[in-house]
């Protein structure tokens, strides 16, 4: 578990919608917070926080900057969605020959924790999975649905083979990889805009309209991310229950895939709290009531979405130990 501990520096590699959240949750715990990114972060910077700009490709950059780190929260990734998803090239640059960069980065700075921002994605090759835990789906399956499924998957194999090798100035490095669901939650805008838009969409429902998955709000995979910083396992990570992904989100092409949360409850003392989509709902309306226009919301803003949210999105979550 990660303790408040003044005069401590946080960096990042990417200033998007979790890493942001990260980031100020570890500046209310007493941290001192340095975001790297290779944009300029959207939103203002928390007191206590400074930013750098930075590509995670880029070991030279990286190793400066990582000088004195305790821990390291390591959530860069590339072509999730969108056309991004085609370049193969780029998506395992970032995803495969990034994550590298981080793990030579601890054990030349002697950095004690790596922390991996993994996805279920990893383990879900399209058929269904229900309600299955860390030991119970292969750890890495035999084909993936596309290359960022594939890369993550690599890489995550990459950080936690790495733990427990040793440190260049003594010691020993600890991983942990965290799989988390879709995420939701206050400003998010991935989900909720396409729950804003569903109106102006067909309703077309292909697969199982059955089918279940679950979601994490983003203050419980903060939560779940403070918490991992010692572990050296792998868990899943969501709210703890499993929705009907056509009640939830429409339109869909889908198959049930549920995990359990068991391992990450009892040896992290990960302990969900209930949120409700309605009150997002609520917030992402009173944020968008000065857009009005005769189009609808996602024909206005799609491109604009596409670039914010499929970019060259890096985060690396840094934590400087004290001195």
């Amino acid at each position: 578990t990660i303790n408040p501990r003044s005069q401590k520096l946080f960096k990042s590699l990417n200033c998007g919608y979790f890493g942001s959240r990260l980031g100020r949750k570890l500046v209310s715990q007493g941290m001192s917070v340095i975001l790297v990114d290779v944009n300029k972060p959207p939103c203002d910077i928390p007191d206590g926080a400074v930013y750098y700009q930075s590509d995670i490709r880029d070991y030279s950059s990286l190793y400066k900057v990582c000088e004195g780190v305790d821990c390291i929260f390591h959530t860069a990734s590339y072509g999730m969605s969108g056309p991004e998803q085609l370049r193969r090239e780029q998506v395992e640059s970032v995803n495969i020959d990034g994550t590298n960069n981080v793990i030579n980065a601890c054990k030349e700075r002697s950095i004690p924790r790596l922390v991996y921002t993994s996805t279920i994605n990893v383990v879900f090759t399209g058929e269904p999975i229900e309600e299955r835990d860390e030991t119970s789906v292969p750890h890495v399956p035999p084909s993936h649905i596309d290359h960022y499924s594939r890369t993550k998957a690599v890489a995550e194999q990459m950080v936690l083979s790495a733990n427990g090798c040793s440190l260049k100035g003594g010691g020993l490095l600890r991983t942990c990889s965290l799989r988390p669901s879709g995420i939701y939650g206050p400003d998010e805008r991935r989900h909720l805009h396409r729950v804003m838009v569903s109106d102006y969409n067909t309703h077309l429902k292909f697969g199982d309209p059955r089918a279940r998955m679950n979601w994490v709000h983003v203050d419980n995979l903060v939560l779940a991310h403070t918490l991992a910083a010692r572990s050296g396992q792998v868990y899943f990570i969501n709210d703890g229950v499993s929705v009907n992904l056509f009640e939830w989100l429409t339109p869909s092409i889908t198959v049930s895939h549920t995990f359990k949360i068991d391992k990450a409850r009892r040896e992290l003392g990960y302990c969900p709290k209930p949120y409700n989509l309605v009150d997002c709902v609520e917030q992402y309306l009173k944020t968008r009531q000065h857009r009005t226009s005769g189009l609808p919301f996602n024909l206005l803003h799609r491109p604009l979405i596409l670039l914010l949210l499929s970019g060259l999105s890096l985060l690396l979550l840094i934590l400087f130990s004290q001195n």
